[in-house]
């Protein structure tokens, strides 16, 4: 099985120089995981949901106060998004994604053409429910992400 057979097609994506609002408001709308950040064509960075809150709030436990990092109405989101991604070709195998997320601790790869056009993403939970024979690989990695080591 390929990556093409399992990835989502439609991609929820930001213009680099767009506001951190703007994915305030499009993980709102959209309900994804995740946004592709791209400057003209070209993928440039991913922003989570975890992204979102890390580098933005300030949540002090203690005080029970919760005060913004930035100006979610001027910071550009290539500002806060991870760059460096890694990507897969569409008609990679499925192991091979599995490799990559598991080598870079990552749980989503955009899906990039030979012409270098986002035409999807894939997912960790992707390839879970696509292959069940893959599962208990994929279980053992996700735990690895779910099941922190707290210091007191």
């Amino acid at each position: 099985m390929y990556v093409e057979d399992i990835m989502t097609r439609k991609v929820i994506t930001m213009n680099c120089h767009e506001t951190v609002l703007k994915a305030y408001k499009k993980y709102r709308d959209f309900k994804v995981g995740c946004l592709v950040i791209k400057d003209n064509e070209r993928c440039v960075g991913i922003v989570t949901e975890r992204d979102l809150i890390e580098r933005t709030i300030n949540i002090i436990p203690e005080e029970k106060e919760k005060t913004m990092l930035i100006d979610p109405k001027k910071t550009e989101i290539k500002e806060i998004m991870s760059d460096g991604i890694r990507s897969i070709h569409p008609f990679e195998k499925i192991q091979t994604a599995v490799e990559i997320m598991e080598k870079y601790r990552i749980k989503k790869l955009p899906v990039i053409s030979d012409n270098g056009k986002l035409v999807g993403i894939i997912t960790i939970t992707d390839i879970a429910l696509a292959v069940p024979e893959l599962t208990g690989r994929v279980e053992r990695f996700i735990q690895s992400w779910v099941c922190p080591n707290w210091e007191e």
